[in-house]
């Protein structure tokens, strides 16, 4: 039963094998399992690569399945309508085209299947992709505050150097109307003379314009400070929500493109085995001589060739002979003067009744 199975997905002619050695049959069924079960594989990687695009299991699973028949079905017309001959050369010109739609299936099918086997080491390339990006990521929206955010703390600054300006002037006058007092600058005399007095209250006239500045500079870098709390929040937002985006950078193309990031070797011996089994099914029919099942499929093709071509060629002969005597009846018909008069008579008649209709209808209009 499962011979019989794998022979129906070889391609063979199942009747043929009926008559050929156990041998035969045995070879024909290993094929008809490589095809199977490359089929197999090719199901488990398209349901994986589809899974790693839509994460649904039934979506996979159907485009899975779809692709395994899809692959079989290829690789079957490719083992079925391989031909042994006598010319190896022949052989291989019409094995060369299909060889080149296996490998291609080949990478079809592995690749996947490499990103399941590397899944580990991909999942570490594209962390470490992604923290890249997030990093990146913020880097480009800070440029859109950082411009804004640096001329408000700009004006911060100029609001508090302002206020230490006024107060070191402020300072400096204390420090004038004090040593005035002590005597050791201005008059030189010790005592609170009116040089003093003029100079305490020019410094409690600057002290009162400091605490003034004070208040309505606190008050506007209040202001500006609220501005700048509210861009680091807008900031923090964009990075946040841009975030999930970064998060979900784990797609086909993605997994694809980190898996080349990975040492060549791995990869390349997975696909050197796909290659082999998807190929080997051609190798093998290239390289056996011919067999019992050979001679006898083509002796019923060109069994069938022959028959094909002798019934066209009858045909032929009954369409040029039939020709030939329609030919000769029609001729003859014509020299026959029975038919003549008969053809003359029945002539004369139509012409008769054309010619009495014709005057009718004369007769009619002229009343």
């Amino acid at each position: 039963m499962i011979q019989r199975f794998f022979l129906l997905c070889s391609g063979a002619d199942t009747q043929i094998l009926e008559d050929c050695s156990p041998g035969e049959r045995t070879k024909y069924a290993g094929i008809g399992a490589t095809v199977f079960f490359t089929a197999v594989m090719a199901f488990l990687a398209g349901g994986y690569a589809l899974y790693t695009v839509f994460d649904t299991v039934w979506i996979a699973l159907g485009f899975g399945l779809i692709w395994g028949l899809l692959i079989f079905n290829l690789d079957r017309y490719i083992v079925s309508t391989i031909k042994k001959s006598d010319n190896k050369w022949s052989e291989v010109r019409q094995a060369t085209p299909r060889f080149i739609l296996a490998v291609i299936i080949a990478v079809v099918i592995a690749k996947p299947l490499e990103l399941k086997i590397f899944e580990k080491e991909i999942d570490r390339v594209l962390l470490e992709q992604k923290n890249d990006l997030t990093l990146a990521n913020k880097d480009q929206i800070a440029q859109q505050y950082n411009p804004l955010m640096g001329t408000l703390e700009s004006e911060i600054q100029s609001l508090k150097d302002e206020v230490a300006s006024k107060e070191a002037e402020t300072n400096d006058l204390y420090e004038t109307y004090i040593a005035e007092a002590e005597g050791r600058k201005g008059t030189l005399l010790v005592g609170k003379g009116p040089v003093y007095s003029e100079k305490r209250q020019k410094h409690d006239a600057y002290l009162a314009e400091l605490v003034e500045l004070k208040a309505t500079n606190k008050e506007k870098i209040a202001g500006i400070e609220s501005q700048i709390l509210g861009l680091e929040n807008d900031y923090g937002q964009a990075v946040q929500n841009s975030q999930p985006i970064i998060d979900g950078f784990d797609g086909l193309m993605a997994r694809i493109n980190a898996l080349g990031e990975l040492p060549w070797f791995p990869s390349f011996f997975i696909f050197l085995l796909f290659l082999a089994i998807e190929t080997s099914p051609i190798v093998v029919k290239l390289l056996a001589p011919q067999s019992a099942y050979d001679f006898k499929l083509e002796d019923e093709e060109s069994a069938v060739k022959a028959w094909v071509t002798q019934k066209v060629a009858q045909r032929q002969k009954i369409m040029e002979t039939d020709e030939a005597l329609n030919e000769k009846i029609y001729g003859e018909i014509t020299e026959e003067q029975a038919v003549y008069a008969h053809k003359k008579q029945k002539a004369e008649e139509i012409l008769r009744i054309q010619a009495d209709r014709f005057h009718d209808i004369q007769v009619k209009s002229l009343r």
